[in-house]
């Protein structure tokens, strides 16, 4: 009798160990998904376009970040932040980490930030080299969009 209390036991122990493995291996992708922030920050109804000079670039994961000194239309320069999507989304889509440097003269059309208390900046849409009329775009809402197999919207 006591050696089957055991041997419950122990099958009973294995069996939690095991849903206690598959409960977090269930939990840890799901919050991963969760840490990803959606592009509601910025006002994809609305364009603006700026005309300035690229100060820098950070070609880094999660987000491409482009910083220009411009301005919109006839205000004073200032620093405008540019969010882009994954340096691998944008390879695919033909640029490259070399496409647009600090210095580089440049018009940029972008969604804005939908609370403009947030600073200057948006979801950069197209770009355009001033000196050599090269053209680069980026849709951050169709590059993160979950079903990559679907065509992507224009």
């Amino acid at each position: 009798m006591k050696s089957t209390f055991l041997i419950t036991r122990a099958i009973l122990r294995s069996i939690a160990i095991a849903l206690a493995s598959l409960g977090a291996a269930l939990f840890i992708p799901a919050t991963t998904a969760f840490a990803h922030h959606s592009t509601a920050m910025f006002d994809h109804s609305k364009s603006v376009t700026i005309t300035g000079v690229v100060k820098e670039v950070q070609w880094t994961n999660p987000h491409v970040a482009i910083f220009i000194n411009g301005s919109e239309g006839s205000e004073q320069p200032a620093l405008w932040l540019m969010e882009m999507t994954s340096p691998g989304n944008l390879v695919r889509d033909g640029w490259t980490r070399n496409a647009v440097k600090a210095g580089d003269k440049v018009t940029v059309s972008f969604s804005p930030l939908r609370d403009p208390s947030k600073g200057k900046g948006g979801a950069l849409k197209k770009l355009v080299l001033t000196d050599s009329g090269q053209v680069f775009t980026a849709n951050i809402r169709a590059a993160e969009r979950p079903n990559i197999d679907e065509s992507p919207e224009k």
